[in-house]
């Protein structure tokens, strides 16, 4: 069993930042890719960015890009979400999910951030 808690999420004004956090409890042993999802009101969800758990190699959605920042401290089996610049289309719930295996889709997800930004 593996869990997965967000943390970090909240109210911000347009152009200002925030940090989110999500900790991976119990089996560790495998873990190829981490990924942050957001799924807004009315609206399905959608991939962000993910990181490589080895390589520590990032990819992100075109919408984030040179805005979002995402990180691992893998001794600590936790990713990170920098968001700069944040804009009122960002405001959704943010998901982390862990994909286990090159084979494996992210069957494992946390609980969701509600991440509001105001205009």
């Amino acid at each position: 069993q593996v869990q997965l808690v967000e943390s970090g999420g909240g109210l911000v004004q347009a152009g200002g930042s925030l940090r989110l956090s999500c900790a991976v409890a119990g089996r560790t042993n495998s873990m190829y890719t981490m990924a942050w999802f957001r799924q807004a009101p009315g609206k399905e969800r959608e991939f962000v960015t993910s990181i490589h758990w080895s390589t520590g190699n990032t990819y992100y959605a075109e919408s984030v890009k040179g805005r979002f920042t995402t990180s691992s401290d893998n001794a600590k089996n936790t990713m990170y979400l920098q968001m700069n610049s944040l804009k009122p289309e960002d405001t959704a719930v943010y998901y982390c999910a862990l994909r286990r295996t090159v084979l494996s889709s992210y069957d494992s997800w946390g609980q969701g951030t509600q991440v509001t930004v105001s205009s």
